[in-house]
């Protein structure tokens, strides 16, 4: 029963991808706003080198419109939500009073903290998302409440944290603590779900450069997110990204801020290492 599930499967995604359809990656580079060179493509890092000669964004596999809307702030839509959590992040909220400012200074002496995460807090004795850090935050400095994980205002703070680090390699720590959350998360990126009895790696691994229906599949790298997506108009998490992906298997699938997700982002974070933070991207 097992194989006949899994031959269905694949004869979806046979069906699905357009026969001899292919999107290779553009050869293209990334400079946003004409000053920041951005690292789209990179030798994959030794922990998938068995799987992956090079890591490449998603980037590489948008249209030439889309691309150019993120070189350019101006252009990039997911900028006025940037805009929109840099005065939350310098008003005061909580019992204490306090803004993210009080404690940090200015927003862009944030540099260099999004291409750490998700990471192992030895205080907690498990795994922070950077959502799970702002919560953190909020609950225990200011006194304020918890946000929701892929609500507008996480989202928003998690794009301008991001944006601060643009152009820097993302650099997910998998050792020490870290290792059991990441072997559980690369676990479930092998592991078939759903109906369609399809894994991350089978799309994402296995298929990238073809077209599925009339969009093409990326390496599936989340070095750009949050991203700005054409398609809902608005700027995604990817723990929302990856129920997309579980339902579009007909899984059930994990809520955000699970165990589950947050093993899968640092394994799937872990994977783009080398790559630099593009947050917040635009894509399809």
């Amino acid at each position: 029963m097992t194989n006949f599930k899994q031959a269905i499967g694949v004869f979806v995604v046979a069906s699905t991808v357009a026969m001899g359809a292919v999107a290779d990656p553009v050869d293209d580079t990334l400079v946003l706003n004409e000053e920041t060179t951005i690292v789209t493509r990179t030798a994959a890092p030794a922990h998938v080198a068995d799987a992956l000669d090079e890591v490449m964004s998603g980037w590489l596999f948008r249209g030439t419109e889309t691309r150019a809307m993120q070189a350019d702030d101006f252009d990039n839509p997911g900028m006025i939500f940037v805009e929109q959590a840099e005065d939350t992040w310098n008003t005061a909220e909580g019992t204490e009073g306090k803004s993210c400012a009080d404690c940090h200074g200015a927003s862009d002496e944030m540099a260099g903290v999004r291409p750490t995460f998700p990471k192992w807090n030895d205080a907690a004795e498990e795994v922070f998302t950077l959502e799970m850090q702002i919560n953190d935050c909020r609950e225990n400095r200011m006194g304020a409440e918890k946000w929701k994980y892929t609500g507008g205002d996480m989202v928003n703070m998690t794009a301008l944290l991001a944006s601060v680090s643009r152009g820097m390699p993302v650099d997910v720590a998998i050792d020490g603590p870290a290792q059991s959350t990441w072997e559980d998360g690369k676990e479930l990126y092998y592991t078939r779900t759903g109906q369609l009895e399809l894994s991350c790696a089978n799309c994402h691994e296995d298929s990238y450069g073809l077209m599925i229906r009339a969009d093409h599949l990326s390496q599936g790298q989340i070095n750009g997110f949050p991203v700005y997506r054409l398609k809902n108009t608005k700027l995604n998490a990817v723990h929302d990204r990856f129920k997309g992906c579980i339902r579009d298997t007909r899984a059930e699938t994990y809520s955000p801020g699970s165990p589950e997700f947050v093993a899968l982002e640092l394994y799937v974070a872990s994977r783009g290492n080398g790559l630099s933070v593009e947050g917040p991207a635009v894509r399809n």
